[in-house]
């Protein structure tokens, strides 16, 4: 398969790190983004002593400057921009009469936002090129609303209306929905400390890797570019029970 070059957003911890590294072993060169730069760095220093190609960049997706300096800079010391992962998000659940109003606002900036700045930072960049990729971590709650989820919900099923309209403007883009239900990472933090550790009593269930859906986002870059996945929706066996 052809290297490409993969920008992935929140790529310090999570399903993020193991999308850095399960591309780079593919052979992509892989430019990381997010807040805390020393988690990057020691992924990079990880990944360039196994031989892989990786760089990082500090990043905050709640804003367009930051977002577009990751993508220009890329683009700039790259030539072209392949693919853009999508991945930074939070998740502090809560009941809506619990009014934790910064929560949902921080949710909204960082899920809906988010992803539009990155959209907004490489799509013209792609569109110039004449292709591109662009994969938006959505979740299995971007299909159903659960109890103190209405507002993390909501977040994510805008992204699947943005990443929608976005496949259906621009037939020469690839857009890719990836939709995890639970997996072990950071994303448990924050909320109304009730609800919380209720889910996280869930999530000693039903936990997948965070490999899992990096092998899913490796599948969809790595189908020929004239096949689009839309979306791949991912579950441990016995939540479904």
């Amino acid at each position: 398969m052809t290297s490409k070059i993969v920008l992935i957003t929140g790529a310090s911890s999570g399903i993020g790190a193991a999308t850095a590294r399960r591309l780079a072993a593919d052979g992509h060169r892989v430019v990381l983004g997010a807040r805390r730069v020393d988690r990057l760095e020691a992924l990079v220093g990880e990944l360039a002593e196994a031989g892989y190609e990786a760089e990082r960049t500090a990043l905050d997706v709640t804003r367009p400057d930051s977002v577009k300096a990751f993508v220009d800079g890329a683009f700039e010391r790259h030539g072209r921009i392949d693919v853009l992962v999508n991945n930074a998000g939070i998740m502090p659940l809560s009941p809506l009469s619990a009014l934790r109003v910064d929560e949902w606002n921080r949710m909204i900036d960082v899920n809906v936002k988010g992803l539009l700045h990155g959209v907004a930072a490489a799509l013209p960049l792609m569109k110039a090129q004449g292709s591109g990729h662009i994969v938006n971590l959505t979740s299995a709650l971007a299909h159903y609303v659960a109890p103190a989820t209405a507002v993390y919900s909501a977040t994510k099923y805008a992204m699947r209306a943005i990443s929608d309209g976005l496949r259906k403007e621009n037939d020469d883009i690839r857009v890719t929905e990836i939709s995890p239900a639970f997996a072990d990472t950071e994303l448990l933090q924050g909320g109304d400390p009730g609800t919380m550790a209720w889910v996280e009593s869930m999530a000693g269930n039903f936990n997948l890797p965070p490999s899992i859906t990096a092998d899913a986002i490796a599948y969809a870059i790595a189908q020929p570019d004239d096949v689009d996945v839309s979306e791949i929706i991912i579950r441990a066996r016995n939540q479904l029970a």
